[in-house]
């Protein structure tokens, strides 16, 4: 059998066996149903829950990747999707099977508060610290106690679908980053409707010239965003650092859940506020771009994360986006987490112990 027929026939066999999850989940609980073929997915009852996490444990990851290795002419997935069923690939909350939808967004966002509070509490800081002339350009710069010479710099954007979150409740990574060494950075942009997807990428862009240009001894300035914040650090691998006069000390980026190509973000209910037209989303898509970018520094890693539980088209984004950067010239890797969602891979952060935290903290100390 040939490369393409065998990579077909995976997707039908990944298909049949999450038909027949489905079906079993059907039997042992007939008031909660999944249907994954339409996108639509009900939060499953306690009795249900660990039978849907353990038969699905890898089926959205491997039917992404089935589905980009065929690589059919044309064969985009999320153009044969209703309305409907694109919406909600693109609406996270919806996948979190742990909690119901709010509070799975209700609980992140107190995680994010309550981290926020206790390192601006406990951590030597340097807080809404301007990089720019715009109300909200600004950044919160985290120390770790003891003073270095060369430290490493771990930047974060946040997520928020370009249209929420803030720097005042993203400090998820404080505490477990500065306690081994590496001062961390916060960074607010304006999001939409004040601020344009252009404009945000400026920002962020300008944010790293800053934190170069303020510590030009840093020990490697390391890269992270979260969903939307994934996306806007991607745009960092396509920056034009001689239009700002300082070339960065990147060594690595943490992509965790981004999206990468914004066509389908046109076509949610996400757009209402983004208002993107095509040009935007192509001009604005690091997936159509960085193959043909070069790497600043070629030993910069680039880390592309998505959560096990994250939707199929969030699987299908990080996938093909590592794809592509391998066919370039950029020192890229895939993780997928075990057992998390949208959420938790970046709540998760709190904890020293966390998989996605060690892998920061190794990549940053290797």
């Amino acid at each position: 059998m040939c490369a393409e027929a065998a990579a077909v026939a995976s997707v039908f066999g990944i298909l049949d066996h999450q038909a027949l999850v489905l079906s079993n989940l059907e039997a042992t609980d007939t008031s909660h149903q999944l249907c994954a073929a339409r996108g639509e997915r009900v939060r499953p009852s306690e009795a249900g829950l660990w039978q849907y996490k353990e038969a699905t444990r890898t089926s959205a990851l491997d039917t992404a990747m089935a589905i980009s290795d065929v690589g059919l002419p044309g064969e985009v997935p999320w153009k044969k999707m209703s309305a409907e069923e694109l919406e909600n690939q693109y609406r996270p909350s919806q996948w979190v099977v742990r909690l119901g939808a709010e509070e799975a967004l209700r609980t992140y966002s107190q995680i994010g508060i309550e981290a926020t509070r206790r390192a601006r509490a406990t951590r030597k800081s340097l807080l809404h610290v301007p990089y720019g002339d715009g109300e909200g350009e600004k950044v919160d710069i985290y120390f770790p106690d003891k003073a270095a010479e060369a430290l490493p710099f771990f930047l974060f954007f946040h997520g928020g679908y370009w249209q929420s979150g803030s720097k005042d409740e993203s400090a998820f990574m404080v505490d477990p980053l500065t306690a081994q060494g590496v001062a961390v950075v916060i960074v607010a942009y304006d999001i939409a409707p004040k601020g344009t997807l252009d404009q945000m990428v400026d920002q962020v862009t300008r944010s790293v010239a800053f934190v170069q240009t303020r510590y030009p001894s840093n020990g490697g300035i390391y890269l992270c965003g979260h969903s939307a914040g994934a996306h806007l650090a991607a745009m960092m691998l396509l920056a034009n650092w001689t239009k700002h006069g300082v070339t960065p000390n990147l060594k690595g980026f943490f992509l965790v859940s981004g999206v990468f190509d914004l066509e389908p973000i046109m076509y949610t209910s996400q757009n209402i506020a983004l208002q993107l037209t095509l040009e935007d989303a192509q001009r604005n898509s690091p997936q159509l771009k960085v193959a043909q970018a070069q790497p600043v520094d070629p030993t910069c890693r680039v880390l592309v994360v998505v959560g096990q539980f994250d939707s199929p088209e969030f699987h299908r984004q990080s996938w093909e986006f590592y794809q592509t950067l391998c066919q370039g010239e950029w020192k890229a890797s895939f993780e997928q987490l075990h057992d998390v969602d949208h959420f938790e891979i970046v709540e998760n952060l709190t904890q020293k112990d966390n998989v996605l935290t060690q892998i920061i903290l190794k990549t940053i100390f290797q």
